[in-house]
């Protein structure tokens, strides 16, 4: 079955293998995925990641990341823009999640971003998602 909005798929399998206290989950690759997980692992939001090649289109293999309690620390993910209703922002305008404690990730003109990173290249974009 065909998935319409992939980076909302991805999203919803790392919040439920997050959930489920899943060591690691594998998502099939794309450009924009990978853009997103690097930015999760330079945040501290995942442990790591590594790249599988399948002949395909590939696979990115997600390793959550817990601290010594269990404690998850991705609190929560959200997805913002859908298919069918992109959200775009300036650059005054791009959200703070929990006053500054979570990012929110934007797909910009230099790139895909984090909004410390957008805002101190003065660039607006469609918002992604958020990750607290």
């Amino acid at each position: 079955m065909a998935v319409t909005d992939p980076l909302a798929d991805m999203l919803t399998r790392i919040r439920n293998a997050n959930m489920a206290n899943f060591g690691r989950v594998d998502v099939p690759a794309s450009k924009l995925k990978i853009s997103v997980v690097k930015i999760l692992k330079s945040e501290g939001y995942i442990k790591n990641y590594k790249l599988i090649k399948d002949g395909k289109q590939g696979i990115i293999r997600i390793y959550l990341k817990y601290t010594g309690t269990n404690q998850r620390a991705i609190a929560g993910i959200q997805k913002h823009s859908k298919p069918s209703r992109r959200i775009y922002v300036k650059r005054k305008d791009i959200p703070l999640i929990l006053n500054g404690m979570g990012i929110t990730i934007l797909s910009t003109s230099h790139g895909v971003l984090t909004d410390r990173e957008a805002k101190k290249q003065n660039v607006g974009g469609e918002l992604l998602c958020a990750v607290w």
